[in-house]
């Protein structure tokens, strides 16, 4: 297990346990789409929120991260799991950012980006 893998697993459980704490159900961890992976898929009240986190030296280095690439094939993971799961048009869904960085807590940022 590489170091960034093993580092990145690690975010996970933090951001995890983080969000449950904030009222956050976990409604999937490491969603698999033909698009990409979804770290997790939480809800809290008629909200469900696509997170993706970063765990970096930085917030500046860990929001970097996410390209706009990367944004497009979550956006595109989302679709597939709100299909698969009939999320229909009563809930609201948004993309997240958790981002870990040394020596400092857990920083969760709500609406981190929209679609065009």
């Amino acid at each position: 297990m590489t170091t960034s893998y093993a580092r990145g697993k690690e975010g996970e459980k933090v951001a995890a346990l983080w969000l449950r704490l904030k009222g956050y159900k976990i409604l999937a961890e490491r969603y698999k789409s033909p698009y990409g992976e979804i770290d997790l898929i939480v809800q809290r009240g008629k909200t469900v929120a696509f997170v993706e986190v970063k765990h970096h030296k930085s917030e500046e280095a860990a929001l970097y991260a996410i390209t706009p690439r990367q944004q497009e094939r979550i956006a595109n993971a989302a679709q597939i799991w709100l299909q698969e799961n009939g999320i229909d048009n009563k809930l609201d869904y948004r993309f997240d950012a958790l981002v870990i960085a040394k020596g400092k807590a857990p920083k969760h940022i709500t609406n981190a980006w929209q679609l065009n």
